[in-house]
């Protein structure tokens, strides 16, 4: 590996922890705001820089991976990322985060719901680029889906208690 290929693995893993951090920052914003009952100007510039950590984690990732890709293309690497499992969860784990996000922005999904998907995929994504992920494609998806299902009676709980806090 030369040290171009070592700075873009460095990036795509700093890009999926900037985006996990964010997604984690986020839920708690979200229900700090979601406590007084109503959004205020400075938590609606709290969440609009979260989502701009969002983007810039997402941006790392995918422009370093494809920096990746015409690297091991261009050395003429035994194996192409596009021949192996992990570059396959690694693109539907970030087109999952990125519709996800998109759905929940337009508010085509429950919030509930589309928080908890996108903060395990987000998670995944990282275990992922560490290389703590080798699994099959199909045991990845079913790991997203159980992971999403923990997390989202997680957020739902908290976000129970957290009303439940507010009505007091």
């Amino acid at each position: 590996m030369n040290n171009l290929t070592i700075f873009l693995v460095f990036c795509q893993s700093a890009g999926a922890f900037a985006g996990a951090i964010a997604a984690i920052w986020g839920e708690r914003a979200y229900i700090l705001a979601m406590r007084d009952g109503k959004i205020d100007v400075a938590e609606k510039a709290h969440l609009r820089s979260i989502g701009i950590g969002l983007r810039f984690g997402m941006t790392l990732i995918l422009l370093s991976s494809l920096a990746l890709v015409f690297i091991s293309y261009s050395l003429h690497g035994t194996v192409q990322p596009a021949m192996t499992t992990s570059y396959w969860i690694f693109i539907t784990l970030a087109l999952l985060i990125i519709i996800i996000s998109s759905a929940l922005a337009r508010h085509n999904i429950p919030s509930t719901l589309g928080s908890a998907s996108a903060f395990a995929a987000w998670w995944l994504l990282i275990y992922l680029t560490l290389g703590l992920l080798p699994l099959s494609y199909g045991a990845a998806i079913a790991l997203y889906l159980v992971f999403s299902g923990i997390m989202y009676a997680v957020f739902y709980y908290i976000r129970l208690l957290s009303l439940h806090k507010r009505r007091k």
